[in-house]
C-alpha cells in the first residue's frame, strides 16, 4: 500500500516548478528576441557609437592626412561657436512652436472627428492629406506661395483685400522668416498629431460620458476629469514623435532658405559641416549634441507625466 504525499511537501514544490517554468520561458522570449536585436544593434546602435568616436577625432575627408586622437577638443569649438548657438536656439524655438501649436490644434480636430457626424470618414481621409504629400514637394509649393514677385499670398494681401500696399518679402524678411517656415510645419504635421491623439481617444469608454452626463457634468467636466486623464498616454507618445521631429528637422528650411547662416538648425549645421566642409570630426559633435538635447527634451517630458501620476 503506497504511502500517501506529504501535503506541506507538494505545496513547497509547487512554486519552484513555477518558478523554473517561468525562467525557461524567459530564456525561450529571450532566444527568439536576439535576432531582432542584434539587426538593431547593427542598424541604429553601430552608427550612434561610431558617430561619438568620429566626434573625439579631427577626421576630414580629401586631405589625404590621418584621422588623429583629439579628445574633447570638438566640444570646446562647439562651446564657442556662435553659429553653433543660433542653430540650437532656432531648433529650440521651432520645436516649442510648431510642437505646441500642433498639440491644439490636433487635439481640437481629433475631438471633432471623433464625434458622430455625416461624412466623418471622408474628413478623417482628406485631413490627412498635407501629412502625406513629401515634405521636399510642400515645402517647395509653400515657397512659391511665399514670393514677393508671384506668390499667392502677396496676390492676396496686397491685390485683393488692400491689407498691406507693398509685396512682403516672406523668406528675405529676418522678421518673417521664422514664422513663415513654423507654418509650413503646422499645417504639414498637425494631422499626425490628430491622427495619434484620435487612437486615443478611441480607446475611452463611451460609458463613461454617460455616467458623467447622467450625474450632470458639463462639457467642460467630462474633458477636463475623463478625457484629458486617459489621453495622457496617447499625449506623451505624440510629444514624443513630434519632438524628435522637430528637433531633427532638415528638409522643410533646407528646402527653403539653403544654408542660410541666420536660418540654420542643428541638422541644416551639421548636414553643411559634414557634407560641404567635409569636416567629420566636428560634424560628428554636432550630431551628438543634437542627440543630447533630443534626450534631455524626451527625459523632461518622462519626469513630468511621472510626476502627475505619482
Amino acid at each position: 500500500m503506497s504511502t500517501p504525499a506529504d501535503p506541506k511537501a507538494t505545496i513547497e514544490a509547487t512554486p519552484a516548478r513555477g518558478a523554473s517554468l517561468e525562467r525557461r520561458r524567459t530564456t525561450i522570449a529571450w532566444l527568439f528576441l536576439l535576432p531582432t536585436l542584434v539587426v538593431v544593434g547593427f542598424i541604429a546602435l553601430y552608427p550612434l557609437v561610431q558617430t561619438f568616436y568620429l566626434s573625439f577625432t579631427n577626421t576630414r575627408l580629401g586631405t589625404g592626412a590621418p584621422a588623429a586622437f583629439v579628445g574633447a577638443q570638438n566640444y570646446v569649438d562647439l562651446a564657442q561657436d556662435s553659429y553653433f548657438h543660433d542653430a540650437v536656439l532656432l531648433t529650440v524655438l521651432f520645436t516649442v512652436v510648431t510642437v505646441l501649436s500642433e498639440l491644439a490644434l490636433g487635439l481640437a480636430i481629433a475631438l471633432i472627428v471623433n464625434s458622430q457626424f455625416k461624412g466623418r470618414s471622408t474628413v478623417r481621409a482628406a485631413m490627412l492629406i498635407p501629412w502625406a504629400i513629401p515634405t521636399v514637394i510642400s515645402a517647395q509649393m509653400w515657397k512659391w506661395m511665399y514670393s514677393d514677385v508671384y506668390g499667392v499670398f502677396n496676390d492676396i494681401l496686397v491685390n485683393r483685400l488692400h491689407i498691406v500696399d507693398r509685396n512682403i518679402a516672406f523668406l528675405a524678411d529676418p522678421d518673417v522668416s521664422f514664422w513663415a517656415v513654423a507654418l509650413i510645419d503646422i499645417w504639414k504635421t498637425t494631422p499626425f498629431m490628430a491622427l495619434l491623439l484620435l487612437a486615443g481617444l478611441q480607446l475611452v469608454p463611451g460609458d463613461l460620458y454617460e455616467a458623467a452626463r447622467v450625474d450632470g457634468a458639463t462639457a467642460l467636466q467630462q474633458f477636463t476629469r475623463i478625457t484629458l486623464p486617459l489621453l495622457k498616454p496617447s499625449l506623451l507618445v505624440a510629444l514624443i514623435f513630434r519632438t524628435l521631429d522637430a528637433l531633427r528637422v532638415f528638409d522643410v528650411f533646407y528646402v527653403m532658405f539653403g544654408n542660410r547662416p541666420d536660418m540654420q538648425t542643428m541638422a541644416t549645421y551639421a548636414q553643411q559641416t559634414l557634407v560641404s566642409i567635409s569636416d567629420i570630426g566636428y560634424g560628428s559633435a554636432i550630431s551628438v549634441a543634437l542627440f543630447l538635447v533630443i534626450a534631455v527634451f524626451i527625459m523632461i517630458y518622462l519626469a513630468v507625466f511621472r510626476a502627475e501620476e505619482a
